[in-house]
C-alpha cells in the first residue's frame, strides 16, 4: 500500500507494521506474545462481519472496552496494563477491528495510490462510524451496557465516534495519542512518513528489525521501550494476522469520516485526552484539539512520550483511566503496573 494517509492525514507511502503489512500507525509495545493464556473469541455482526476478541478479569468487573490503533491488533495492548487494569477490578475487552488480526476481512476493494494520497476514499469505503458500530454490537454481544472506553490512535477515533453517537453507552472516555480528523492537526512529521515509505517486510525477521528501527524513531529516549518485549511481540504478531489490503480499507474508514470536530462536541462523558509531547506520528496539536472540541475534558500532555505504549508510561495511563473511572461511580481501585512496582 503506497502513499497512504496516516491518522493525522499525511500521506505515508508503503507503510510497514509488524505483521509485514504496511501500517501507518505506530506499532506498539509487545503485548499477549506467544504465551499469552487469553483465548480468542468471536461474534458475527448483523451485517454478517466475524469479528475476534478477548475478555480478561472477573466477570463481575467493572466493563472496560480497549480499541488499539490502525493496522494493530488486539494484542498491542501490553500485557502489564491489561494486567494492571484486571488487578484495578476491571473486566478487560479486546476487540480486533475489522480487517485486521483474527476479525474478518471486508469485501470492498482497498484505496488505490492516488485516493489515499488526495484522501479521496472509495464512495463504497466503510468509515469509523461502522466501526464504532462494530464496537457497539460486541458490547451488545457480552450484554455489556454502560463501558468505560480507552483508545489509542485510530483506536481513539472509534472511541470518540462511539462517545458522541452512542452517549448512553460509554461511562468515560480516555483517548490517548489520537486526532480530531482535522487536517489542519495530528499530521505525522515528515521525517516519519520518509521513515515509513518502504516496501512491506518479507519474511518475520525482517518484520521484527523493521517494527524495532521504527520504534526507535516514533518512540521516546525518556521512555524507552523494552526491547525483549517488542521483539517477542512482533515475532508472534507476524503469524496472527497480515493484511496490507485491510489496512488500507482502516485507512479509506479515516479518511472517508474527515473533521470530526463538531460531533466530538457532542460526547457527554467524562473524558481525559492524553497525548506525548514528543509524538512524532500524530502531532500533539491533534490532542489539543481533541480536548478543545470535547466538553469538560482533560488535557493531559506527558513530556517527553513519543507514540508508543512503552513501559514508563503504562502506569500513568492506567491510573488516568481508573482514576477517571472511580470518580465517576466505578468500584475499581488503583494497581500499579509491574514496572511501576
Amino acid at each position: 500500500m503506497s502513499g497512504a494517509e496516516g491518522p493525522g492525514g499525511g500521506p505515508v507511502s508503503g507503510t510497514e507494521g509488524p505483521d509485514g503489512g504496511p501500517v501507518s500507525d505506530a506499532v506498539q509495545p509487545g503485548g499477549d506474545g506467544p504465551t499469552s493464556e487469553t483465548e480468542d473469541r468471536f461474534l458475527t455482526t448483523p451485517a454478517g462481519l466475524r469479528l475476534c476478541y478477548r475478555v480478561d478479569g472477573p466477570a463481575d468487573g467493572v466493563p472496560l472496552l480497549l480499541i488499539a490503533g490502525l493496522g494493530l491488533d488486539l494484542t498491542s495492548w501490553p500485557r502489564p496494563m491489561v494486567d494492571a487494569f484486571t488487578g484495578s477490578g476491571f473486566r478487560v475487552v479486546r476487540p480486533d477491528n475489522r480487517d485486521i488480526g483474527r476479525s474478518a476481512r471486508v469485501a470492498t476493494p482497498p484505496p488505490g495510490l492516488l485516493r489515499q494520497a488526495l484522501a479521496r476514499p472509495r464512495p463504497d469505503a466503510y468509515d469509523l462510524a461502522d466501526m464504532a458500530e462494530d464496537t457497539r454490537h460486541l458490547l451488545d454481544h457480552l450484554g455489556i451496557e454502560r463501558v468505560h472506553l480507552v483508545g489509542m490512535s485510530m483506536g481513539g477515533m472509534i472511541a470518540q465516534t462511539l462517545a458522541a453517537r452512542h452517549p448512553h453507552r460509554v461511562a468515560t472516555l480516555t483517548s490517548v495519542f489520537s486526532t480530531t480528523g482535522s487536517r489542519k492537526v495530528g499530521r505525522p512529521a515528515l521525517s516519519t512518513l520518509v521513515r515509513m515509505a518502504k516496501r512491506p517486510a518479507r519474511t518475520p525477521e525482517e518484520s521484527v528489525t523493521r517494527h524495532l528501527a521504527l520504534l526507535a524513531h516514533i518512540g521516546s529516549r525518556v521512555f524507552p521501550p523494552d526491547e525483549a518485549r517488542e521483539r517477542a511481540w512482533a515475532g508472534a504478531v507476524w503469524e496472527r494476522g497480515r493484511d496490507a489490503e485491510g489496512v488500507a480499507r482502516q485507512i479509506g474508514a479515516i479518511q472517508a469520516s474527515g473533521d470530526r470536530t463538531a460531533e466530538l462536541r457532542r460526547i457527554t462523558a467524562p473524558t481525559v485526552v492524553v497525548h506525548g509531547t514528543r509524538d512524532p506520528m500524530v502531532h500533539p496539536s491533534g490532542g489539543r484539539a481533541t480536548a478543545a472540541a470535547v466538553p469538560g475534558a482533560r488535557h493531559v500532555e506527558i513530556t517527553g512520550m513519543g507514540h508508543h505504549l512503552a513501559p514508563g508510561v503504562l502506569d500513568r495511563l492506567v491510573g488516568l483511566t481508573t482514576d477517571l473511572a472511580r470518580a465517576h461511580g466505578a468500584a475499581v481501585t488503583r494497581t500499579r503496573t509491574e514496572e511501576a512496582a
